[in-house]
């Protein structure tokens, strides 16, 4: 970030501050449904500035539907869902950047096209990208549909990354990554926090999310709400999360083991 932006973003922090505000992502008591089969029941959680917040759960558990619902790609559910400093009616996804699981590329952009796209379609600016791809290692100057599954995730996470939104949703971003790039986006995520974005993560990798998050909050299938964990309690997620997934398998598995 920009020290001029660096301080602007401060200054913002310390007016809510001093006049009782507290700038924020809320979902609050979201519930969706298709048909009559209830995928989300009264979920709640806050994102805030300069915080990680991590999404686990099984398949079927909702997260995707969650992030639809968050980012305004799927209607009809019920609750309430803002960036609380917003002017009244403002989208969410004004102030907040999604990276989804496959993201999606139009056939014949470059990278560098693509990367331009995106920003010219909030009215952005593009900024001089070799810096990011120097540190990113993509060839911007290729087709992206032409991009190895790790270099997809790159390039969008890049141009997530170039248009400094408060607020990003990250769908399983280390899913098709190697070693080497998911220590790198782990350390970016970690800049991204300490300038004070806030991120809202999802992943497989339990450990992935526990090494980075502040606080995670843990979806079950067919069970209402949800489960917050902050960062303290982290050690007993895992077990909590075999218990509610698996516990009625644990017999089987003492006569097999």
């Amino acid at each position: 970030m920009p020290a001029s932006a660096a301080l602007a973003y401060k200054l913002q922090r310390l007016r809510q501050r001093t006049n009782g505000q507290q700038t924020m992502l809320e979902i609050s008591n979201l519930s969706k449904a298709f048909g009559r089969h209830e995928v989300l029941r009264a979920v709640s959680l806050t994102l805030r500035p300069g915080t990680i917040h991590g999404l686990v759960g099984a398949n079927g558990a909702g997260k995707t539907t969650l992030i639809n619902c968050i980012y305004g790609l799927e209607s009809g559910f019920t609750g309430l869902v803002q960036v609380t400093d917003a002017p009244p009616g403002t989208a969410v996804r004004a102030r907040t950047g999604l990276l989804p699981y496959e993201p999606y590329f139009y056939p014949r952009l470059t990278g560098r096209e693509y990367v331009g796209f995106c920003l010219q379609a909030r009215g952005r600016p593009v900024p001089a990208l070799a810096g990011w791809n120097e540190l990113l290692e993509l060839p911007l100057d290729q087709y992206a549909e032409e991009y190895s599954a790790g270099m997809k995730k790159k390039l969008a996470l890049l141009a997530l990354i170039a248009q400094e939104l408060p607020y990003l949703i990250l769908d399983e971003p280390f899913n098709g990554l190697d070693l080497e790039a998911n220590l790198l986006l782990a350390e970016i995520l970690r800049r991204l926090r300490g300038r004070g974005t806030g991120i809202l993560l999802t992943s497989h990798l339990l450990s992935a999310l526990t090494a980075l998050a502040d606080e995670v909050t843990a979806l079950v299938a067919g069970q209402p709400g949800q489960r917050h964990y902050p960062a303290a309690d982290f050690g007993r997620l895992e077990a909590d999360l075999l218990a509610a997934l698996h516990n009625e398998k644990f017999g089987q598995l003492d006569q097999l083991l």
